[in-house]
């Protein structure tokens, strides 16, 4: 399997309908990604609410954040007052030094949507958590639109996207495994 298999949605999830879906219509990119993780919705929620610039970070496998800054790391714990997200609060982004997200629509523990706009191009971005045997299934949908140079943000937009999401993917797993034995 590769890097992208491992954060690929399924064609069915790819079809159905998210949350945000509404925000950007109609889109000319949509990137959705998934993968899953071996925990109940309730204890991955902590982790996704916290995501940031200036907040948790991005979390990243250990040994990709040893070749961060250590003011940049992301956390490697739940932090309290990160954990209060409501309709209308701005995330700083990585997309920019002014770059943010706005949250949109949140239900915890099952989804969180933002809406932003970079330049001319409204972006949505759902994180969706769908319970499942064993573990949550996490779901993440990006919508852009108008887009100039649709070939290119499906392309190399896409491959960043699938990469930073794979990024995630291992960062959350690391993050919410139980510690190894002595």
């Amino acid at each position: 399997m590769g890097l992208f298999d491992a954060v690929a949605a399924s064609p069915t999830e790819e079809r159905e309908p998210r949350p945000g879906d509404d925000l950007v219509v109609p889109a000319d990119v949509v990137m959705d990604r998934a993968f899953t993780l071996a925990c109940a919705p309730g204890d991955v929620w902590p982790w996704i609410a916290q995501l940031g610039k200036r907040r948790a970070g991005w979390y990243l496998p250990a040994r990709v954040e040893r070749l961060v800054p250590r003011r940049r790391r992301a956390a490697v714990r739940i932090v309290d007052r990160w954990q209060h997200l409501a309709p209308g609060d701005v995330i700083p982004d990585y997309g920019g030094r002014d770059e943010t997200f706005v949250v949109d629509e949140i239900e915890p523990p099952h989804v969180v949507v933002y809406r932003s706009r970079r330049g001319r191009t409204d972006v949505s971005w759902s994180i969706t958590l769908r319970p499942m045997d064993g573990g949550t299934r996490v779901l993440l949908r990006l919508r852009l639109g108008p887009v100039r140079h649709v070939r290119l943000a499906e392309t190399l937009g896409g491959a960043v996207d699938a990469l930073t999401i794979a990024g995630l993917a291992a960062g959350l797993r690391e993050r919410l495994s139980p510690p190894a034995a002595p």
